[in-house]
């Protein structure tokens, strides 16, 4: 089971580290410089009104059929027409939740018109998702590979002709069709491919023409789906809910959310690796607690290690270079902008150790069906963010927010951590815990200390520090892995 876990991580990781860092560095932040930081905010406020809700577009079904499939795969040619019924079903239940709520926030028509395109990207992005879930079920970790880049593939061609080809100009409200055309095309490729795998392993007469909504099949499945459905909600709230705290609560709250936005993006790039890293830990997870395996203390720490190592290495690297990085990002902006930038992300990207905690022991806790106490700190997760921003918003803004953000994610991470030891025995010892701090101690120290230079220098010079201080402190075992990977 590790062996399909290094390799699963090797596939995700390659192809998404190819495509996302140009996606992320190169078009998402030559938008934002075309458009401005007040129209992105304008956008980013948007966009997380209809993030926050896409919960509605799932319930749940995603993680429960990725953790379904994973220990029973036989299932997956009987399950997925009744799934996509559901998916369809909760189109419906989404738009009116969203619209209202776009309603009462007393959106414009322009406003209205972003949040339909908008909406409709979500659904695609949803389906993809579920789509996505019976490749990592079946532990098909390539062809869930290529699916997690498609859309960006052509996106990026889209946008580079939109951004600087010979017509020359790109508006928001074409960058969100480009989204559309991205995952239409993603799905159908999705479907293609599942369809064939399914026809050729399960079921030879299979055909997607027997989707259909089955109310005792959805109530079966959204009732066991429900507890995953919440956490995602109160996931998804408290990491997205700044932005529009944000402009409800600031005087110049579009301005500031554009500025949250605009620091947010790097670490969201940071978190993707995070959770690429999660994908195939999730299924695997989930089959080795349903078997009781005894690898599973094992596989946790070695990712609890890879995970730390890359996150407490990116976190002092971009903090203590903030002002340079945000300044390669947003060269075209005014210097005083590029501050404020600086400014939050120096803060919020330390949101990444917290966040790539949450992704190992969450996914195991999840794997293990811990979903009662996982909800409960959800829950009081997003109450600790909302009060820390009414308290820092209004003088602060945007710097309040983040530290918000970076003291709610903390709090998740810690007490998911102290939960999985208590429920899962996994005991570490003191060595161990103390091999963890001197690893921090020694990386933060090299990065703080590290002179001006270029930022591929700065990001050489730390991830050779973090390298070879993981090596000699024995983190990353690279014999370990070797036998692994050698094992049949």
């Amino acid at each position: 089971m590790q062996k399909k876990l290094l390799a699963g991580l090797f596939w995700i990781l390659l192809l998404n580290l190819i495509i996302k860092p140009f996606w992320i560095l190169g078009i998402e932040t030559g938008v934002q410089n075309a458009v401005g930081p007040d129209e992105y905010g304008f956008y980013f406020t948007i966009f997380n009104l209809s993030y926050i809700f896409n919960i509605l577009l799932d319930l749940g079904v995603t993680n429960f059929n990725t953790r379904n499939i994973a220990c029973h795969p036989k299932l997956i040619d009987k399950h997925l027409p009744g799934m996509l019924g559901i998916k369809l079903a909760l189109l419906g239940l989404y738009v009116v939740i969203t619209f209202t709520v776009g309603l009462l926030s007393g959106y414009d028509s322009r406003q209205f018109h972003l949040l339909a395109v908008l909406t409709f990207n979500q659904f695609l992005n949803s389906l993809i998702l579920y789509l996505r879930s019976n490749f990592e079920g079946l532990m098909l970790f390539k062809w869930d590979s290529v699916i997690s880049i498609l859309d960006r593939v052509v996106m990026i061609v889209i946008c580079s002709l939109l951004l600087w080809g010979p017509q020359g100009g790109i508006t928001i409200e074409w960058f969100a069709y480009a989204q559309s055309i991205a995952y239409i095309a993603t799905a159908l490729t999705a479907l293609i491919v599942l369809t064939v795998r399914i026809r050729r392993e399960h079921n030879p007469v299979f055909s997607l023409k027997a989707v259909h909504l089955s109310r005792p099949f959805a109530i079966v499945i959204l009732r066991k789906s429900f507890p995953f459905a919440l956490l995602v909600l109160l996931m998804a709230s408290y990491n997205r809910i700044d932005p529009l705290l944000l402009s409800w609560l600031h005087p110049s709250g579009i301005h500031q959310a554009g500025i949250y936005a605009g620091a947010f993006r790097l670490l969201d790039a940071l978190t993707m690796v995070a959770y690429l890293a999660s994908v195939p830990l999730f299924p695997i997870f989930s089959r080795m607690t349903a078997e009781h395996d005894i690898q599973l203390g094992p596989t946790t720490r070695m990712m609890t290690n890879l995970m730390l190592v890359f996150s407490i290495t990116a976190g002092a690297a971009f903090s203590f270079h903030s002002g340079l990085f945000m300044e390669l990002l947003y060269y075209s902006q005014a210097n005083i902008i590029v501050d404020d930038y600086a400014r939050v992300f120096q803060i919020l990207v330390w949101g990444i150790v917290p966040i790539s905690m949450t992704y190992v022991f969450g996914t195991l806790l999840t794997a293990a069906k811990r979903l009662r106490q996982l909800n409960l700190l959800a829950a009081s997760t997003l109450v600790i963010n909302i009060i820390i921003n009414l308290l820092t918003i209004p003088q602060h803004g945007s710097v309040g927010s983040a530290w918000a953000a970076l003291v709610a994610q903390s709090f998740m991470a810690v007490t998911q951590i102290v939960l999985a030891v208590h429920t899962m025995k996994l005991h570490p010892n003191a060595g161990y815990l103390l091999r963890l701090l001197l690893f921090a101690a020694i990386v933060v120290t090299a990065m703080a200390l590290l002179p001006t230079m270029p930022w591929w220098g700065i990001l050489l010079a730390a991830a050779t520090t973090s390298l070879v201080v993981a090596l000699l402190l024995r983190l990353i075992d690279l014999k370990q892995m070797l036998l692994i990977i050698n094992t049949k």
